[in-house]
């Protein structure tokens, strides 16, 4: 299993400049790599002579990452004489809650991070109906860039935090109320998201308060934890909307179980208390079971990895013994898209109270 190193000197490199930046993680790859893939075997108690195959992470994402991770791992491939499993991202934070709960196809899934976000329906390892995704950017890269637009970097109780982390933290503070603030695409009966008009409106409204407190660019606000508070309810209703309409859809064309359907949460921002419970809302509503990876889980991380290779193992899918011609992708959808369909069913989601 090979996947990019996501402690110790990269996070930090992360916090300090807001964010990923791609030859500063490709050359922490290279500088990691080695060194992390010999202490998971150490820590295993294996050789490499006993693996039963190589899986490695080879779309979508960032091309200067995954390029170290695939010249590396098909380095072990050939030295090793290995099986190499390549890997869908998005498959395998889908999959990784099969590792901690007994979960059986299908189920839906919510896929929310710093770079992506999507809804789709997981019918089998490498089986997916992409429902819909988000039409810019992704809620963590918003909640960062926001935090960032806030200074909450200079924010004394926030100076360790990730963007995200920051805006949940002063959130907790806050009035969401102080703010009117309206959810992205209210109107479109579809499972898209939307988050660059809410920073635009969020950008509006700090410009506006550093106007009538007086103060530059730069410069912690006084209702920081309002705008925090209101830019996270707004994020989490609009979250929450598109995912009631996606269970709607699913039962109605009985794709998931009337009963006991299971909706999964994924991805960095699966870790954000205040969203997860605006699910938990809708999954009361509409009888389903929300399941969570556990936090450590939910970032990128190694394991999911690992896991998703085990489950093409046992599958006997995507197994290759030639490795000539593989690439990486960056960008790469996951699934067959039928988000066109979702739209045209034009689904109506009873508006739900969120006593949050």
């Amino acid at each position: 299993m090979i996947c990019r190193p996501t402690k110790g000197a990269n996070s930090a490199r992360c916090i300090k400049t807001g964010g990923i930046i791609p030859p500063v993680a490709q050359q922490l790859h290279r500088e990691n790599i080695q060194r992390i893939v010999q202490e998971a075997l150490s820590a295993s108690r294996i050789s490499p002579s006993e693996l039963s195959a190589i899986a490695t992470t080879i779309k979508p994402g960032l091309a200067l990452s995954l390029g170290v991770g695939l010249s590396f791992s098909l380095q072990l491939v050939d030295q090793f004489k290995k099986p190499f499993i390549p890997i869908h991202h998005m498959e395998a934070h889908a999959l990784t809650v099969r590792l901690t709960n007994k979960v059986e196809f299908p189920f839906l899934v919510l896929l929310i991070s710093g770079g992506h976000c999507l809804l789709a329906l997981a019918q089998g390892v490498s089986d997916f109906l992409l429902l819909g995704k988000s039409l810019d950017m992704a809620p963590g890269d918003m909640l960062d860039k926001v935090a960032r637009r806030l200074s909450l970097i200079k924010h004394p109780e926030c100076t360790t935090m990730s963007g995200g982390k920051a805006i949940e933290h002063l959130a907790k503070q806050g009035n969401r109320f102080h703010f009117d603030i309206q959810p992205p695409m209210q109107r479109a009966k579809n499972c898209d998201f939307s988050f660059s008009g809410l920073q635009h409106v969020i950008n509006k409204i700090i410009t506006q308060k550093e106007k009538e407190e007086d103060i530059e660019k730069g410069q912690i606000l006084s209702s920081a934890s309002d705008i925090a508070a209101a830019v996270q309810h707004a994020t989490a209703c609009h979250i929450a909307k598109r995912t009631h309409r996606a269970i709607l859809f699913c039962k109605q064309r009985e794709l998931l179980s009337q009963s006991n359907a299971v909706l999964v949460v994924s991805g960095g921002v699966a870790s954000n208390s205040y969203i997860r419970k605006a699910l938990e809302i809708v999954t009361s509503e509409t009888q389903c079971t929300l399941l969570c990876p556990p936090p450590r889980l939910c970032t990128d991380n190694g394991v999911m990895i690992a896991w998703n290779g085990i489950e093409r193992l046992r599958a006997g899918l995507g197994i290759l013994h030639n490795t000539e011609g593989i690439r990486y992708e960056p960008k790469c959808p996951l699934g067959v898209d039928i988000s066109k369909e979702v739209g045209e069913a034009a689904i109506k989601v009873p508006r739900l109270k969120m006593k949050i």
